[in-house]
């Protein structure tokens, strides 16, 4: 399974040798309708990324109406074709390539096309200055114990951007353009923190998480994340009895969200203790980045109301608190096995789901527009793509008709892709069940009924005692239980 994030703009991460010289791609326009661009391919090429706008100007390296990373090429050239564009004869193509090479990564920015007839192809507009070839002014991102990459040879310097081709290798990270790999030789706390809480990210979901190596462990080059329960730590009577303190006395073990009752928590009869133990982790401390790809390879937990998730947030809330500075959901599934809606559709570990999160302000969150069940990219088939055009996300959100009068958080921004052009960091997390309406009360499982509901003042107790439906779909006692974790094989960041 290979996830990629829906991050428009592909930036060169590029050293600065400038000794590849990048070429104007060929543009055809198509029949019956639509843009074709092909840019040859000399071995030496691992990605080609094409951003365009159709009588639109399109700057630098902002992000056009269009954008498209072309990582296979086909016949001698990578190829992307745009079937749905409209694009008439006269109209004027702004664009801009990024070219990923074994050398690094190259820009040619600012250039123009003027479409003739179909099946024909003329060069950019003259201009006075000779095509752009630069490297693009990065944000700062840090990558924990130097790596990937950081060794070069010759001088000794430090080989971080900008690279200097006179000491860094330019074939390898991070001069290449890979900012940013995971293959898991250890579980790095440096680079990867847990969280410590039982907020249930806001959504009443029935784990909570904690630093433990029977939640979060590496085997064998492979993240395991893996549910288990609360009452194999504390025993059953606990849930209903005991109270659970996360506040910690030492910076290793300091609770980290105390919202939604997430420190401490005592059980009773009616209101049980999260009765799920888990694991999320997370880059805060030593990784985000700006614009990018991400690369995830990745299996999905199975076991009835299990919900993993590959996600980002913020590094810094530079337009104010969730959602007006954004989330991204690379990956959530439902580990059911046979879980579907009314229609009959399935909605179990047979799926999975992509979610931009932005709006002005909680409850005002126009997810909806931007969700799709299946992937942003699911082994190279891409199923979405966001685009809110040059009106941006408050314009796509039509927030001036659903909430008149809010104030626009981004209006300052001149980047139509504001909240998503700040730096985010990495979350891996295995949550189960949960209030917020993941799990729909209609929906029918396979395993037995859903044992709660999403409006029970009860819902922790109800998941518990319907233990003897959903645990053994868990299969606790085959492989360790870890089918029913989440399994993170690399994760590359370019």
């Amino acid at each position: 399974l290979r996830m990629i994030a829906p991050l428009l703009v592909l930036l060169s991460l590029t050293g600065c040798s400038l000794s590849y010289v990048v070429q104007q791609p060929i543009i055809t326009l198509m029949e019956p309708s639509g843009i074709k661009f092909q840019y040859p391919d000399d071995g030496s090429i691992s990605l080609v990324s094409y951003h365009y706008s159709i009588n639109s100007p399109l700057s630098n390296v902002e992000a056009g109406q269009y954008n498209v990373d072309v990582s296979n090429s086909k016949n001698g050239y990578y190829t992307t074709e745009n079937p749905n564009a409209i694009v008439k004869p006269n109209d004027k193509v702004n664009y801009w390539i990024n070219v990923i090479t074994t050398g690094g990564g190259y820009l040619l920015t600012d250039q123009t096309w003027y479409a003739t007839v179909i099946g024909t192809t003329t060069p950019p507009k003259p201009t006075n200055e000779p095509p752009t070839t630069t490297e693009p002014v990065v944000t700062t991102t840090t990558v924990s114990r130097g790596s990937p990459g950081g060794g070069g040879s010759g001088g000794g310097g430090s080989c971080t951007y900008p690279c200097n081709s006179a000491y860094c290798d330019m074939t390898q990270p991070p001069c290449n353009g890979l900012i940013f790999e995971e293959t898991w030789d250890t579980l790095d706390l440096d680079r990867w923190q847990h969280e410590l809480t039982m907020s249930g990210g806001g959504n009443w979901e029935f784990q909570y998480y904690t630093n433990n190596r029977t939640n979060s462990y590496v085997r064998d080059n492979t993240l395991f994340i893996k549910p288990t329960l609360t009452a194999d730590h504390y025993g059953e009577a606990f849930l209903s009895s005991g109270t659970l303190d996360l506040w910690g006395s030492t910076p290793a073990d300091l609770c980290t969200a105390n919202a939604f009752y997430g420190c401490s928590r005592s059980g009773s009869g009616s209101n049980y203790i999260n009765p799920i133990q888990s694991a999320r982790i997370r880059t805060v401390n030593s990784f985000a980045f700006k614009y990018g790809r991400i690369e995830i390879e990745a299996k999905m937990p199975k076991g009835d109301w299990i919900w993993p998730a590959m996600w980002l947030l913020p590094k810094l809330n530079s337009y104010g608190t969730w959602p007006a500075s954004g989330e991204i959901d690379i990956c959530e599934s439902r580990g059911n096995s046979d879980l579907k809606d009314s229609q009959g559709v399935s909605h179990g570990n047979d799926a999975v789901g992509s979610t931009l999160h932005w709006g002005p302000y909680w409850p005002l969150n126009a997810y909806e527009k931007t969700t799709k069940e299946r992937k942003f990219h699911l082994d190279g088939v891409e199923t979405l793509v966001v685009d809110p055009g040059n009106g941006g996300f408050w314009e796509f959100g039509d927030f001036d008709t659903s909430a008149p009068g809010s104030d626009n958080p981004w209006k300052n921004s001149p980047n139509k892709m504001t909240p998503f052009d700040q730096e985010f960091f990495l979350i891996l997390n295995v949550a189960v069940g949960g209030t917020n309406g993941f799990f729909p009360d209609e929906w029918s499982n396979g395993h037995g009924p859903k044992p709660w509901n999403n409006a029970s003042p009860t819902a922790f107790r109800d998941f518990w005692q319907g233990k003897n439906n959903w645990y053994p779909t868990w299969q606790p006692d085959v492989n360790n239980g870890e089918d029913a974790a989440m399994q993170v094989k690399s994760i590359r960041v370019w």
